[in-house]
């Protein structure tokens, strides 16, 4: 199997003496161009690697800005295709690893294999499943390692000891460590249980976990980077193309790249 770009993109940065910025937003908001043109702008202003969000009907996980991203989304006749005509689009104008961030049901009612197919084919690296476990993800796991994409999955504070060695033995890419428990958006703290996470994800072997959750500054992405891998921003970027468009959207990234230094 291929070495991971997502692993190579975060080490690069971890070698350098800092880590990586990855950035969220929404496919198809506020339309599918502008989502497009968004997520160009996070590379090109210090982002290191592009989560892209389905929207889906039920997301149980997401915090009312991104909620409200990817209802907007539906609204305007997103479909999942419309999602690998973004990443597409996206690697022919930037050389960055995209990783596409899904529940489960979507990818199930499209076809496992049939996503995993045309994820590649897109240039895809990958998915990140919040809603699924390594126990259920066996159909994934061969989908995956048969296209050489990587899977991210997530370790709560909440997650036993097994489960952190399950999170860790099945990621590929890195381990999404979840810092609060509940929906995401932007805090004014990063909760402390961040550190316990990813402390207890290296015990269980951990070579590359980044943090998620509650991270919407450059002074948090900095405090992130000193114990973990790579900070991921969502809300505050999705908040910035809701608010101001592409522009608002680079600056932002801009100003949250300044954590990495």
């Amino acid at each position: 199997m291929s070495t991971s770009t997502v692993e190579t993109a975060i080490r690069t940065r971890v070698d350098a003496g800092s880590g990586a910025l990855i950035g969220y937003l929404p496919v198809g908001f506020p339309d599918l161009d502008t989502s497009v043109d968004a997520a160009v702008a996070l590379i090109e202003n210090g982002v290191d690697i592009v989560e892209l969000g389905l929207p889906y009907s039920d997301p149980v996980m997401d915090g009312l800005v991104i909620q409200r991203a990817t209802q907007a989304a539906l609204k305007g006749g997103f479909t999942l295709k419309q999602g690998f005509e973004a990443v597409e689009r996206i690697r022919a104008r930037v050389d960055a690893p995209l990783l596409v961030m899904t529940y489960w049901n979507p990818v199930i009612q499209y076809g496992v294999e049939r996503f995993a197919t045309d994820l590649e084919n897109a240039g895809g690296a990958g998915l990140i499943t919040p809603d699924l476990i390594p126990d259920e993800a066996g159909e994934w796991m061969s989908a995956s390692d048969a296209h050489e994409l990587d899977r991210v999955f997530l370790a709560a504070p909440s997650s036993s000891p097994a489960r952190m060695t399950q999170a860790v033995e099945s990621s590929r890419g890195f381990v999404y460590a979840v810092s609060t428990m509940g929906i995401t958006g932007a805090r004014a703290d990063v909760d402390a249980a961040a550190r316990s996470v990813i402390s207890r994800l290296r015990e269980a072997g951990a070579t590359s976990a980044c943090v998620g959750v509650g991270i919407s500054t450059p002074e948090q992405v900095a405090d992130v980077l000193t114990y973990a891998d790579g900070a991921i921003v969502g809300s505050r970027l999705v908040s910035a193309l809701a608010e101001g468009g592409v522009p608002a959207v680079a600056a932002i990234a801009a100003e949250l790249a300044t954590g990495k230094n």
